[in-house]
């Protein structure tokens, strides 16, 4: 069999990169350095940046493409190659450490919860802490803050105008909700949403920071693509409750992160509401929602268990007077958070020297 050009590309027209949806052919992603010799084919595939998530799935896929409509007696070599244009371009957010991504797969778990809490916890450890609130049809940050009736001004940074974020806490907040009526629903297709979401990235004065918390929407969606294509994510915090409904969203959530098209480190997961405590009765437990579901979860994921908070009325109405547990490190839900924080920086740090 005679092996030509033509086929090759044929092959690869069948091949999508996830990050436009176009194929590799369309997309103009295949370099001109194409070699056949016999039945060995190598060309090289160029990517966007070197830290591409997609890079792995996309190379097989193509090589994959090659087997099936060519020829499987086909010796494939598939190359990586970055586009001079985006290696020079800036990096976005290059004054940021470390970007963690707080997910749930579905609603209703605590995960704003959560990542309020987290993200104060680290600016009582001494970091720099950034925060932004990605649910853009739900957002509640502002809430959760006690900052509902902030408005955020632009100020000129060489010659460009940045969004200033709101501070309390210790913590650098922005939210599409300082923007929108809270009153009125977001009615925004998926790219309107990806857009708000990149403006409020790129078009803010978010300055040196350790942590840049983002507290993503509920499930898998665009706005989780954008935040993944756009960030170099240190790693991602899973929040569940033990409840085998929640568990079950929880592994779709563990699997879009750990997915070879995504390939971002799980940090590790948090059970939220693990056991329900009454004021009156501090040493007892209730598990109201099944016990130690996240534990088993963990284990079965091989990832670790970050925390598991209990259910306690102290956590909810802080979220909503705006005053989160976190603050008072003393108290029972307090030290559940603080620990929780802990471990988070830990598994960063072990990230970080795994790289």
């Amino acid at each position: 069999m005679t092996i030509y050009p033509q086929l090759i590309f044929d092959a690869l027209k069948t091949v999508r990169y996830p990050g436009n949806g176009k194929n590799l052919i369309e997309a103009e992603m295949v370099e001109d350095d194409l070699r056949i010799d016999g039945m060995k084919v190598s060309f090289s595939i160029i990517f966007p940046k070197a830290t591409d998530p997609f890079r792995k799935s996309v190379m097989k896929s193509a090589e994959a493409a090659i087997k099936l409509y060519v020829s499987k007696e086909c010796e494939v070599t598939v190359k990586e190659k970055v586009a001079p244009t985006q290696e020079e371009e800036e990096q976005v957010l290059p004054n940021v450490k470390h970007i963690i991504a707080v997910s749930s797969g579905k609603g209703g778990v605590g995960k704003s919860t959560v990542t309020a809490n987290l993200a104060i916890g680290l600016a009582k450890l001494g970091h720099s802490v950034g925060l932004l609130d990605c649910d853009i049809f739900g957002p509640s940050m502002p809430k959760m803050f006690q900052v509902e009736d902030a408005r955020p001004y632009a100020e000129n940074v060489n010659g460009k105008d940045l969004i200033v974020p709101i501070e309390k806490y210790g913590v650098k907040l922005l939210s599409i909700g300082f923007f929108v009526n809270p009153d009125q629903a977001t009615l925004w297709r998926g790219a309107m949403a990806c857009n708000a979401i990149k403006q409020l990235i790129e078009e803010a004065k978010w300055g040196d920071l350790d942590y840049l918390i983002l507290d993503t929407p509920p499930g898998t969606s665009d706005i989780h693509l954008t935040l993944i294509q756009m960030l170099k994510i240190t790693g991602a915090v899973i929040v569940s409750t033990p409840q085998e409904v929640a568990l079950a969203d929880a592994r779709k959530g563990v699997n879009m992160y750990m997915n070879e098209k995504v390939n971002v480190p799980i940090l590790g997961l948090v059970e939220n509401m693990a056991w329900f405590t009454p004021a009156q009765h501090p040493d007892e437990r209730y598990y109201i929602f099944g016990k130690e579901g996240a534990q088993r979860l963990a284990e079965e994921l091989n990832v670790p268990l970050l925390g598991q908070i209990p259910l306690i009325q102290d956590i909810c109405e802080g979220g909503d007077n705006g005053t989160p547990a976190v603050l008072d490190p003393a108290s029972p839900q307090g030290m559940a958070l603080m620990s929780m924080t802990a471990k988070i920086v830990t598994q960063v740090d072990k990230s970080r020297i795994a790289k």
